[in-house]
């Protein structure tokens, strides 16, 4: 794992070597490609204004109630799918109509239905989250062993002990997976929706900064946003997702 850090340190030391070279070299012009020091610093005053820190954390409460339904959902189809064949040929319809479509492509029908702001973007991110974790769900509960099942069965327990104390246990991996592919669906529709509905809220998110920098044509505050997205992505995915992978692998073994 440390090697593979090294490794990702040393290409992002190279990206940015790239990226100073091709400013100095005036390919384009510096007003529309700002150099590292210039993002660095315009994303140091941000910081220290605290104004794009209550962005973040605005964004985050967002996502983080979407997760949340998205999860509840996702576990309540699972468990029928898995205890009632007739509800599992409704859903896997369901899931091959809407698990294709993008969050953003519903915007247009999402702005009709319940307005535009909070709500809207939770309708997506509740979107975005609920199909992939729903198919990883019902994935991992139909790989386990139907010996667990009739053991279960026979030691008495009814359809919600088996599901709570068998099937989850055994597709933690599966349920993971789902929420990493989930989250990054997520992320991805919460930034383009906050760019679109603009302001939300007291502060706006993460996408309302880029938007407002880009309006104002404060390149380097734009790329600063950019880099601030992609530090949240790469945390999620490497120590928090990459962690619950590597501690559910060691429950199971």
């Amino acid at each position: 794992m440390k090697k593979l850090y090294i490794r990702r340190f040393l290409w992002i030391g190279f990206f940015i070597i790239i990226w100073e070279v091709t400013y100095y070299s005036n390919v384009y012009a510096r007003q529309i490609f700002p150099s590292i020091e210039q993002i660095i610093k315009s994303l140091g005053i941000s910081l220290t204004k605290g104004d794009l820190l209550m962005q973040i954390g605005f964004s985050f409460i967002i996502i983080l109630k979407g997760l949340l339904i998205g999860i509840v959902l996702s576990v309540l189809l699972s468990f029928f799918d898995y205890f009632f064949k007739n509800f599992s040929s409704l859903l896997d319809t369901i899931i091959g109509i809407l698990h294709p479509l993008p969050g953003i492509a519903l915007l247009p029908l999402v702005i009709i239905w319940v307005g535009v702001g909070e709500k809207a973007i939770l309708v997506i991110i509740v979107h975005s989250v609920l199909w992939p974790m729903t198919i990883n769900m019902k994935t991992g509960f139909r790989s386990v062993d139907n010996e667990y099942i009739e053991v279960s069965k026979n030691l008495g327990m009814n359809i919600w002990q088996i599901f709570y104390y068998v099937l989850i246990p055994l597709s933690l991996l599966h349920i993971v997976s789902g929420l990493k592919i989930g989250w990054s669906r997520a992320w991805r529709a919460l930034i383009s929706s906050e760019m679109l509905f603009g302001a939300i809220g007291p502060f706006g998110g993460l996408g309302w900064f880029i938007f407002e920098k880009r309006v104002y044509a404060d390149t380097p505050g734009m790329y600063a946003g950019l880099v601030v997205i992609i530090i949240i992505g790469m945390i999620m995915e490497d120590f928090i997702f990459g962690r619950l992978e590597k501690k559910c692998e060691e429950i199971l073994l």
